[in-house]
């Protein structure tokens, strides 16, 4: 069966929560709201002013979780007292409850039946104090994944530190402070990241809307501190209760655009196996890459 992915060419706050609307669902209880807070320096991130109208509808939480990449990658959301330091800069704490859920450990640990590379997903522990999710990605290129939506949201984006490393190691390690490989060319890492976006998805499971702004769409993400200019012209804004539906959408709607920056931003995509993450991600079963795009 397809997915419906809705779909507009207009990038307002008002119409992010219009193509929310049109999704027909209404998370309950308390929801978190998952989005990228930005690196300090990064020029490319969408501000807690464009999110605003669509957190307040849903009278969400902001949630994020440290990184895992440590002080030599330049990043400052590595520590606990320096993200806070951060989020409040950015101006999350200005209009939003803000819960950097592995903030105080222990991690929860949720396991991940029948995964391709992980047996377990480690997560903020707060995340369990959630009962549905909003996921707010930025659709844009990334350094290791290939590219970063919706899919990356659940997987990189809801788990603690430790969590990154593990699904950064395809596995190897929890421990942040060892060094890992990751492989343009393996299937491991995108395999992984692919586990864990199921186990997120799979607890939220009809609880669950992802919405991706394919805004400044740099082949860098939001998380580096020096990230590349937006190579392509802005596409729009796709809301699905399909996180593999609504990936999958943002990258045709690349490949069919006519922007000169197109191959560039691909090449970003391809060269680090970006795709393959979708693939396995449909071959787990907890979405599909077959939708029907509905422009509003």
């Amino acid at each position: 069966m397809k997915a419906n992915v809705y779909f507009t060419r207009e990038i307002t706050p008002e119409k992010v929560v219009e193509l929310y609307r049109a999704l027909g669902v209404e998370l309950p209880g308390k929801v978190a709201v998952k989005v990228h807070s930005g690196e300090k320096g990064n020029q490319n991130f969408l501000r807690p002013e464009f999110w605003r109208p669509m957190v307040e509808a849903v009278h969400g939480t902001v949630v994020e979780c440290n990184t895992a990449y440590g002080d030599a990658a330049g990043g400052v959301r590595d520590h606990t007292e320096s993200h806070r330091r951060l989020l409040e800069e950015h101006g999350w704490t200005k209009y939003f409850g803000v819960d950097l859920m592995d903030a105080e450990g222990p991690d929860v640990v949720w396991p991940i039946p029948g995964g391709k590379i992980l047996k377990e997903d480690h997560l903020g522990r707060n995340i369990e104090n959630y009962d549905s999710m909003l996921v707010l990605a930025h659709f844009k290129g990334h350094p290791a994944g290939g590219y970063g939506g919706a899919l990356k949201q659940l997987s990189i984006g809801c788990a603690s530190a430790g969590g990154k490393a593990l699904i950064h190691s395809a596995g190897k390690t929890d421990d942040r402070f060892k060094t890992w490989e990751e492989h343009a060319d393996s299937a491991a890492f995108p395999e992984a990241m692919a586990d864990a976006a199921m186990c997120v998805a799979e607890h939220f499971k009809g609880r669950i809307a992802c919405i991706n702004v394919m805004k400044n769409l740099s082949v860098d993400c939001d998380c580096c501190e020096v990230a590349e200019d937006p190579c392509m012209k802005d596409i729009g804004i796709l809301a699905s209760l399909d996180p593999v539906a609504i990936d999958q959408a943002c990258i045709d709607l690349v490949v069919n655009s006519d922007a000169p920056g197109r191959e560039h931003f691909m090449e970003r995509v391809n060269s680090r196996n970006g795709i393959h993450t979708i693939e396995a991600a449909a071959e787990l079963g907890f979405g599909t890459r077959e939708y029907e795009l509905i422009e509003l």
